[in-house]
């Protein structure tokens, strides 16, 4: 029996049609350091290809609310459901073609706490819906915890996918899951575009955005190394004195979308909207909280021209 104060978690798990949800849905049920019979409330709101074993999932203690349309999706949906099931724990399979901001005008019962965004992507069909419906694509992928690519080969851009994943969502985790049963992060050194052994490693700046993300993912990839790279010192009230952010401007999705890609650094340079520098630092990793991060030490920083193309893309 739950205790007064026990959160109810709740999992999200979006993807377009066939994109592997029902089996991820089947294999978190499956998983026993996940699931240990607790009541679930599982609400689908896509009836996809696969269908759900009714007889399984009465047996793992699963109760499944199907949702046929976005206006079944009333402000107070949750709290009804909640009071006529009282579930241990939600699992909400949602419709991509749903925006995510509809599950903010949701009214949450008490102690139903959102814990996990999971976004999949089916790697065989990835490109044609980035090309083609962009806007739905990305927009689970803006909000995941996890964004996952299955069925994806040996052979398919999945450091491409990376980046453009990772500008869309700079903290979210990505993993790529292949057809042989094995999984990757879609990083090496091998698959970076300027070169770690050498004794500094030229960021040039169509590349500072390939580096910044590979900074945030393999912060030792760069633990002791001088970097060279060109860009611009932005203010932050929380650095302290004798430290300041040098970075980009990045446009991560449109023209209308600008995110400041900055790293924490070490030095004496001040903020400027207008002034650009080629800055020579050594990179060292950090703690900070709970993650490892890279910070810069100012070996030497010289005025230079503005970039060519004034934002960081990813494509």
């Amino acid at each position: 029996m739950m205790g007064a104060n026990q959160i109810i978690p709740i999992y999200i798990v979006s993807g377009f049609l066939d994109s592997g949800k029902t089996t991820l849905i089947h294999n978190m049920l499956d998983d026993t350091s996940f699931s240990r019979g607790q009541k679930t409330l599982l609400i689908v709101c896509e009836e996809g290809n696969e269908e759900y074993d009714e007889v399984k999932l009465k047996k793992q203690n699963v109760i499944v609310y199907m949702v046929d349309s976005l206006e079944d999706m009333s402000p107070s949906l949750f709290v009804d459901l909640n009071k006529q099931h009282k579930p241990e724990r939600v699992i909400i399979e949602y419709n991509s073609m749903f925006k995510f901001e509809t599950l903010d005008t949701m009214q949450l019962p008490p102690h139903w706490e959102l814990v996990q965004i999971i976004a999949l992507a089916d790697a065989t069909t990835f490109d044609n819906y980035m090309n083609n419906m962009r806007q739905l694509m990305t927009d689970p992928m803006q909000n995941a915890d996890l964004i996952l690519f299955n069925r994806c080969e040996e052979g398919m851009p999945i450091s491409t996918w990376r980046r453009q994943m990772r500008a869309l969502n700079a903290r979210t985790n990505i993993l790529f899951e292949f057809t042989d049963g094995h999984s990757d992060d879609g990083v090496s050194d091998e698959d970076l575009p300027y070169d770690m052994k050498a004794e500094v490693v030229e960021i040039s700046d169509e590349n500072f955005g390939t580096f910044y993300l590979d900074a945030l993912d393999h912060p030792t990839r760069y633990d002791g190394r001088v970097i060279r790279l060109k860009g611009q010192v932005f203010s932050d009230p929380d650095v302290p004195k004798g430290f300041y952010r040098f970075g980009r401007l990045a446009m991560t999705c449109c023209a209308n979308d600008i995110a400041c890609l900055a790293l924490i650094c070490r030095g004496d340079l001040k903020p400027s909207k207008n002034k650009y520098y080629t800055l020579t630092a050594k990179a060292e990793c950090v703690q900070s909280h709970d993650e490892v991060m890279v910070a810069l030490m100012q070996v030497e920083a010289v005025p230079a021209a503005a970039p060519a193309e004034q934002y960081v893309t990813f494509t």
